[in-house]
């Protein structure tokens, strides 16, 4: 297990995601120059991963692997962010096009360690199709956050790892993403019970809540010495009413409450340190 307090808190910014339609929040960064000045902004007010998903010219998710490899091209030119490329991509993308993701060669992806119902729809994640996109990960030196929606899939990763070994780098960060509608709640108790049953193996684990569970979550994760996760993905209201209008508001939320928990933003650089990414381009 990590240890229980750490000196800094890593931020990570989820942008946009793949379920919200840009005519429904104008302020959702969808063009490649928004996703840039989002991830500098971003950067300035905190964070120091940036969790992308990309859209095409109408502004609807996709896996291109062109407007990928553009995406992560700009972000190290742009930013000098730790860039994680997520490998869920829309819930309707085959996993075959889930899995050329990595071609894009981010710092990072994502990797969803199981199969959960996602509102309406099912998020699939079979156990093949973990083991391929891990061993790809390990293969191309891409380090995975392992995304956690429930205690099952926590169980999983201990299986990934005993069978397969550590990630590249040798770290294994998660990433407890808590609130969606057919996953864990996002609660404290939930947090905390998750967090004892990670893998001995686990180094850094954040924790991302869900729309109205933003800010329990974020608070809980402080007081168990976890990293935090926000971002228009996840989160489109600052309070009841109140719309968010950019990222880096979120991002400036979560760094005051780090610093109230006096684990105040780590640098990109710290970042890099923690999850032993390859180094800056």
């Amino acid at each position: 297990m990590p240890p229980t307090f750490l000196p800094t808190t890593l931020i990570t910014v989820a942008p946009t995601g793949a379920e919200t339609e840009k005519a429904d929040v104008p302020a959702l960064p969808t063009t490649l120059a928004e996703l840039v000045e989002t991830a500098c902004r971003c950067e300035q007010a905190g964070a120091a991963m940036v969790h992308v998903h990309v859209r095409d010219a109408e502004h609807r998710p996709t896996l291109d692997l062109h407007r990928l490899s553009d995406t992560v091209a700009a972000l190290r030119e742009e930013t000098t962010l730790v860039v994680q490329l997520s490998t869920g991509g829309s819930v309707h993308d085959p996993l075959e096009r889930r899995l050329q993701v990595l071609d894009a060669a981010p710092d990072s992806c994502s990797l969803t360690m199981g199969t959960v119902n996602f509102g309406d729809d099912v998020f699939s994640n079979p156990w093949p199709f973990i083991v391929e996109l891990y061993q790809i990960s390990q293969e191309r030196e891409v380090v995975p956050e392992f995304e956690l929606f429930d205690l099952g899939h926590v169980a999983a990763l201990h299986r990934l790892l005993e069978t397969y070994g550590l990630p590249y780098g040798g770290q294994v960060h998660c990433d407890l993403v808590m609130g969606v509608p057919g996953g864990m709640p996002g609660t404290a108790d939930a947090l905390v019970a998750a967090v004892n049953a990670l893998p001995e193996a686990v180094t850094s684990w954040s924790a991302t809540g869900i729309g109205r569970t933003a800010l329990p979550v974020a608070l809980a994760a402080l007081a168990k010495g976890g990293h935090l996760r926000v971002g228009m993905e996840d989160t489109l209201t600052l309070a009841r009413g109140v719309p968010v209008t950019h990222n880096a508001a979120l991002v400036e939320r979560a760094a005051r409450l780090a610093e109230i928990a006096q684990r105040p933003a780590m640098t990109s650089d710290d970042a890099r340190a923690l999850l032993r990414t390859r180094p800056a381009a």
